[in-house]
């Protein structure tokens, strides 16, 4: 059993779309929404009609498109920095932690205000979540706001023997293990739930069959993995901003079609008004 989880729900309408079609066919156990968005929360509606079957998540923006509120010192001119200015920053301690805190607070507020329920996972937008100082800012924020039902934080490393035994974006793979150590450790620290073992980094070139990708991320899984992808349609007018539109839909098409999954993988089973997973009672 894994967790197959989608990123970027609420990224644009075609992305949307895709999961929600997928969730109906019960092959995603998970998707996470980037509440920064113009779509968010009009496409909440959408994925309430499979909250019975799908854990829905925080996908935790810092590196895309606008914050929700001023940023002065990180977006002084009102747009988020690229991946590797931000990872620069973190690395050297220049990120004013206050700031990040009340932006993380704020893209928790909109994405109850949507879905008026906890998130059941946290992640971040090309893993941001763990870069230091922005990881002690999400751990210690989820601990105080969520003490009851805490959300499963994702820890995006895997050991690396796993990450050597698959032929896809290892280095991409073996990099962000690099940059999440001792995350899940902080994490449990906290009482914060993890998973166990994670996979799914891919090069998003659409000469590589995703078939193939995918069954490379289903080798040497953990106890309990979480495997990422990232399907959706392609809409008329594609954001710009999507850097791996191309591919979402050759993601898509093989989750569709693949008639084994709704047997291989986890998915809560509560009505749609019912209470975050309670990831304390789940054993794979």
């Amino acid at each position: 059993m894994l967790i197959l989880s989608a990123d970027d729900y609420a990224l644009s309408p075609g992305v949307a779309r895709a999961v929600g079609e997928l969730s109906a066919a019960r092959r995603l156990s998970a998707t996470s929404v980037l509440v920064t968005t113009a779509h968010w929360p009009a496409l909440a509606p959408r994925l309430y009609v499979h909250r019975g079957h799908l854990a829905i998540g925080l996908h935790f923006n810092l590196t895309l498109g606008r914050p929700l509120g001023p940023m002065p010192k990180l977006a002084p001119s009102g747009e988020l920095p690229p991946i590797g200015k931000l990872i620069a920053g973190a690395l050297v301690g220049l990120p004013d932690l206050t700031e990040i805190k009340d932006e993380f607070e704020r893209q928790l507020d909109h994405f109850e205000r949507g879905l008026p329920f906890a998130p059941d996972q946290v992640d971040g937008h090309q893993h941001i979540h763990v870069l230091p100082g922005i990881r002690e800012v999400v751990l210690e924020t989820l601990a105080r706001r969520y003490p009851r039902l805490p959300p499963l934080v994702r820890d995006p490393a895997d050991r690396w023997q796993a990450i050597a035994a698959r032929r896809t974006a290892r280095g991409k793979a073996a990099l962000v293990a690099t940059l999440a150590l001792g995350f899940a450790a902080a994490a449990r620290r906290h009482g914060l739930p993890t998973n166990a073992g994670f996979s799914g980094f891919s090069s998003f070139d659409v000469r590589v069959p995703y078939l193939d990708e995918l069954n490379d991320a289903l080798t040497a899984l953990g106890p309990r993995p979480i495997v990422m992808c990232h399907p959706g349609h392609v809409d008329q007018a594609p954001d710009a901003a999507d850097a791996v539109a191309a591919r979402r839909r050759m993601e898509y098409d093989v989750l569709m079609g693949d008639r084994a999954l709704p047997q291989r993988i986890w998915r809560p089973a509560r009505s749609p008004g019912g209470p975050p997973v309670d990831w304390s009672q789940m054993t794979f």
